[in-house]
């Protein structure tokens, strides 16, 4: 098969992807199925093809960041198998996945490792009476499964275009042809008790006459439809809810309604891949009675759990950014909106914090308008603390005949941001065709406009807070590199992609005389202001010996002694590079850091293992022994930190010896370009988690083309 575009310019999920998907759900034993693919280069994961579960049922997860605390992300990062093989796993290891999916089920994430590149992920889910650990068949099967869908990817003469939903593949189960619709609709007849088909929506698929007395309610009413919306004494999130678990976790569920006004029915559910089985007796097995009818649900579970799941997600945001990001990418899938304005109350304006779906221009136009509640609904908003909602422009020209239409939008929510009374914003989601909106969705909007507020005034303080470090730090790290005669230099540092991504990793280099340089590499532990500051005293102290003529065992010995006086509470390590030109020589010295790599212009890339002394500040007598070798011409010497080299699930030297064989076939003419292939191969999906730097160095004559060094 290969993977191609229907008609539409959208992936043909039904022509080969859904197929492949189909085919591993089947020979891997699981009940339901998902492909996610990266969607470039917003470095997010996008749900295709699915099987096995509704598509409602996957609204929050529909479109994740690489970086989301979920299995399949961590598959990819890692790039091997994740299995959950228990709810209580998935509670400890994935939180945030717990509370909404809270089913037993088994699960096992695999990314799609092609030959160019990692194309994404595949989920797969086992009934909740799967055992807690996978078979070496099942982990060879998905292992083989995967592998295809990626030869599918990589065989594609042109990139997947992803479909704007999920597409849902069937996983058709085979009959006897000797069994006859007819002869089962008689036989379900005959027997007193009732039969219920529902497919996995929920919707009526098949009714039995019996089934029909009990409930009370004729077939042809109830085909097509689900029973909680055709039956008002079913109308309640209990009993929708046991349907869910039904779906999820594969497994048989019971539960006992009350028919009015005194009639007792209980419900068993049996699901499979093809939909559930619904079983009704009545007289038998009773209940307690309530207290009175339950209330129409205020809203439908899909809704609440997205909201438990995107409040999930705003715990998780840091900067104001992240909130931007957040919103865009599962707010407004979520509710069918198409734009967003995310404005901060500051000085009697709005100003434009964050947006999507809008023009520069319209931005522009839209940027600091005054909090004037009788101009804009964003101000009224603000003063009143309640949502503002409007269908049409017809009927915000009604309530705001002054606002002038500037956007061409055709619905809004106007959403206030307020924390204990005091305003910080407004969150407009808009639409580009009129909204109708419901009441369901109000319900879910109000308290998500609460929950914006706090995520919004703690990236703000965040956003401050980061500047200030990221001043310091750019203040403490090189502006330039000095030029040095034979001497091609690149340079990088990349902070974490978590958390206030301002740390202590470090590198300089010192132009000592005419045909002399010193090359430094260093990192402090932590991401803090303290790492930062501390960074900044260890750089100094560094070019302060070396360019005191130091030899390069003294230049770390020294630096050391000044920490142990310092007796800082964060470790330190540090490599030192003396490069001699003319003589052709290096002479390392390093303190607990990992190893460089050196490739000479003819031969392998390896790494340089010294002889290290423990962490600067740790013993103040400490020796840190000298390492010496050649430096040919054309030779290149990769100095970094543990940030490239350290990832979760992969063994460091694993990852060093990869990092060589990369250096090793690279085109070395164009440094830069080197060093985004360095942190590619090191971080093939991106989303790296810790602080990394990294210096190039070539020796002997530029390349054609590569500047003078």
């Amino acid at each position: 098969m290969r993977l191609g575009a229907g008609s539409r310019g959208d992936l043909a999920v039904d022509d080969a992807l859904g197929p492949a998907l189909a085919d591993m759900v089947r020979r891997t034993g699981a009940a339901i199925g998902g492909v996610y693919l990266i969607e470039e280069p917003a470095a997010l994961l996008r749900l295709v093809a699915l099987c096995g579960l509704p598509v409602d049922f996957t609204a929050p997860w529909q479109r994740l960041p690489l970086t989301a605390p979920v299995p399949v992300a961590d598959a990819i990062k890692e790039d091997h198998l994740v299995w959950v093989g228990s709810q209580d796993e998935m509670a400890r290891r994935y939180p945030r996945t717990a509370t909404v999916l809270p089913y037993p089920f088994a699960l096992a994430a695999v990314p799609l490792r092609g030959v160019r590149r990692c194309w994404g992920g595949v989920v797969l889910m086992w009934p909740a009476d799967h055992p807690p650990r996978a078979t070496t068949r099942e982990r060879h099967h998905i292992a083989a499964s995967a592998r295809t869908l990626a030869r599918l990817l990589d065989d594609s003469p042109v990139p997947p275009v992803l479909p704007d939903r999920p597409r849902v593949v069937a996983v058709h189960s085979r009959h006897h042809p000797a069994q006859t619709a007819p002869a089962a609709v008689d036989y379900l007849d005959r027997i007193p008790e009732g039969a219920l088909a529902l497919d996995l929506e929920g919707r009526v698929t098949f009714m039995s006459a019996p089934a029909a007395r009990l409930l009370g309610r004729d077939a042809d009413r109830m085909l097509g439809t689900r029973p909680w919306q055709s039956l008002p004494w079913l109308d309640d999130l209990r009993y929708e809810e046991q349907y869910r678990l039904a779906v999820v976790s594969r497994a048989p569920v019971s539960f006992c309604a009350l028919r009015p006004p005194d009639r007792w029915l209980t419900f068993h559910l049996h699901p499979d891949a093809s939909g559930i089985s619904v079983r009704i007796t009545a007289g038998e097995e009773t209940a307690p009675a309530p207290s009175g009818r339950a209330e129409p649900a205020p809203t439908t579970p899909g809704r609440l759990y997205q909201l438990v799941h995107l409040a999930a997600g705003l715990t998780e945001t840091v900067t104001t950014r992240d909130v931007v990001a957040l919103i865009a990418d599962q707010i407004l899938p979520g509710f069918g909106a198409q734009g967003l304005l995310l404005r901060i109350a500051e000085a009697g304006r709005l100003r434009i914090a964050g947006q999507h779906g809008y023009s520069a221009e319209t931005v522009e136009l839209l940027d600091a308008l005054p909090l004037d509640t009788d101009v804009t609904p964003a101000g009224q908003v603000l003063a009143s603390g309640v949502p503002a909602f409007f269908g049409s422009p017809a009927e915000l020209t009604r309530s705001y005949p002054r606002l002038p239409q500037i956007s061409g939008k055709q619905a809004w929510a106007f959403l206030p941001l307020v924390i204990s009374g005091r305003p910080v914003g407004c969150c407009t989601l808009s639409y580009e065709r009129p909204h109708v909106f419901t009441a369901d969705e109000r319900a879910v909007l109000t308290p998500l406009s609460g929950l914006l507020a706090q995520s919004l005034d703690r990236a703000r303080l965040y956003d401050t807070q980061h500047h200030l470090v990221h001043q310091l730090q750019q203040a403490l790290l090189p502006r330039s590199l000095p030029t040095v005669p034979g001497l091609t230099v690149a340079a990088r540092y990349l902070p974490a992609g978590h958390g206030i991504d301002v740390g202590g990793d470090f590198y300089d280099l010192l132009r000592l005389d005419d045909a002399c340089a010193g090359a430094v590499i260093g990192d402090v532990e932590g991401h803090s202001m303290a790492a930062a500051a501390l960074m900044g005293q260890v750089r100094t102290a560094l070019h302060a010996h070396a360019t005191a003529g130091a030899a390069p065992d003294q230049v770390i010995a020294r630096t050391n002694r000044l920490l142990a006086d310092l007796a800082p509470d964060l470790l330190v390590t540090c490599l030192y590079a003396h490069l001699d030109l003319a003589r052709h020589e290096l002479t390392l010295a390093g303190a607990g850091h990992v190893p460089p790599l050196l490739r000479p212009a003819a031969g392998r890339a390896h790494p340089v293992y010294l002889d290290p002394g423990p962490p600067l500040g740790v013993d103040a007598c400490a020796r840190y022994p000298l390492t010496r070798g050649p430096l040919p011409a054309g030779a290149v010497l990769a100095l970094y930190t543990d940030g490239l080299v350290e990832r979760p699930g992969t063994d460091v030297g694993h990852a060093t010896a990869g990092l060589a064989e990369h250096l090793a076939r690279a085109d070395v003419g164009d440094l830069e370009h080197l060093i985004d292939g360095l942190v590619h191969q090191a971080w093939p999906a991106g989303g790296h988690t810790d602080d990394l730097a990294v210096l190039l160095l070539r020796t002997g004559r530029p390349h054609p083309g590569t500047g003078t060094p």
